[in-house]
């Protein structure tokens, strides 16, 4: 099964459970999950409600008594690793609360491993993050993908004063992922909800070529006045082996036969820091059987002057061929992998229900010049990371 989270009024936990539910997940079946995480205090209340114009399912996590003290990061961990629920769902609650600790330690300059949850807060972050994954695991999901995460707009009161949307902690949350901020001015993406779709979504973009089986709306706690504040997903029983990405792009060529060679490194990090998607230099020949270099460029529309100018500027040409070409791509997404030695940026690419990864080259050499080992094991540990 596929689900596709469309983010377009944010995510949080709750919106993460009721949008479950209201695909299918039933609420029994949850409750008895979530009796193998070895926690007390809470009961869930499952209930009906408009959101604007829609009708969706919202999940309480009502509080009946919070944790005596905080708990720290490696206590959850701990708590996490004693409980009987299914191995995928430990690995990627593990996961989930890593993120959070170590966004939380980031923004307050700590390690993450001193980060402390609140006695209220920590029982409904780990119902919620729980709750969530063991939905996923009880409906069959095996992908994940999401569109861009609206965050939501204007201000927002907690105690440490009064902070813009996103607060650092989710901001912290979106790097690498696709984020924006729209709507009535509130936050609308929480910690949780964004740790959640960021650990478990290969790719993000626009709804993928899909045959949804179920759609479901999980509301949010705020009602804002016409705003439908509610995470909608699409559940599938596979993800179209035609799911390939149309889009137009730019290409720019011109011939070159009289430029020092030594040039073209430069020109190409040029070319690359103003917006190239691409840049590819062809051997070829020329008049009078001059050895020359057909020099292309792919860019984005919105990029394509500022190209333009700086071929002209950095090369000897005085003349640049243009053209708008179609292209088709898969689709993708890209996540930051955190080993010991450092941090290695991974392009993963989907055809069908396969998904092939990429880390990148450059990130895994820096990592092999510091350690000393072969650029390849490098690679090699990124994969297992993944998997």
């Amino acid at each position: 099964m596929h689900l596709h989270f469309d983010c377009f009024s944010g995510v949080s936990g709750d919106m993460m459970l009721g949008a479950l539910v209201d695909v299918g997940l039933s609420p029994r079946t949850l409750r008895k999950g979530l009796k193998a995480l070895p926690i007390s205090g809470y009961r869930l209340k499952v209930s009906k409600v408009y959101r604007g114009a829609i009708h969706a399912t919202k999940v309480d996590v009502v509080i009946t008594q919070g944790h005596d003290t905080p708990l720290s990061w490696p206590q959850i961990r701990r708590v996490l690793s004693k409980s009987a629920v299914p191995s995928w769902v430990k690995h990627q609650a593990i996961s989930v609360f890593e993120r959070l600790a170590q966004a939380e330690g980031s923004v307050h300059g700590q390690d993450s491993t001193k980060i402390h949850f609140h006695e209220v807060g920590v029982i409904d972050s780990l119902v919620d993050v729980v709750g969530a994954l063991l939905g996923c695991h009880e409906l069959g999901i095996k992908t994940f993908s999401a569109t861009p995460i609206n965050v939501g707009a204007g201000t927002i009161e907690c105690t440490h004063g009064v902070l813009p949307v996103p607060g650092p902690a989710v901001a912290e949350l979106g790097k690498e992922s696709p984020i924006y901020s729209k709507g009535p001015g509130m936050e609308l993406t929480t910690p949780t909800g964004m740790a959640l779709v960021t650990t478990l979504t290969q790719t993000f973009g626009q709804l993928p070529s899909v045959v949804p089986s179920a759609i479901g709306y999980g509301a949010g706690t705020a009602n804002p006045h016409d705003w439908p504040n509610v995470l909608r997903v699409f559940l599938s029983s596979h993800q179209s082996t035609n799911s390939l990405e149309t889009d137009q792009i730019i290409q720019l060529e011109t011939n070159i036969d009289d430029m020092n060679p030594q040039i073209y490194e430069t020109l190409m990090e040029r070319l690359f820091e103003n917006g190239a998607l691409d840049v590819s230099l062809t051997p070829t020949m020329m008049k009078r059987n001059r050895p020359g270099i057909i020099l292309t460029v792919l860019a984005q529309t919105e990029q394509a002057g500022v190209l333009v100018q700086t071929i002209f500027r950095e090369t000897t040409s005085i003349g640049v061929r243009r053209q708008v070409i179609d292209r088709v791509t898969l689709p993708r997404s890209t996540k930051t992998i955190r080993l010991p030695q450092g941090k290695v940026r991974v392009k993963t690419v989907q055809i069908g229900d396969t998904l092939k990864h990429r880390p990148e080259f450059q990130d895994c050499q820096v990592i092999s010049k510091k350690i000393g080992i072969p650029v390849q094991d490098v690679i090699e540990k990124v994969i297992q990371k993944l998997s």
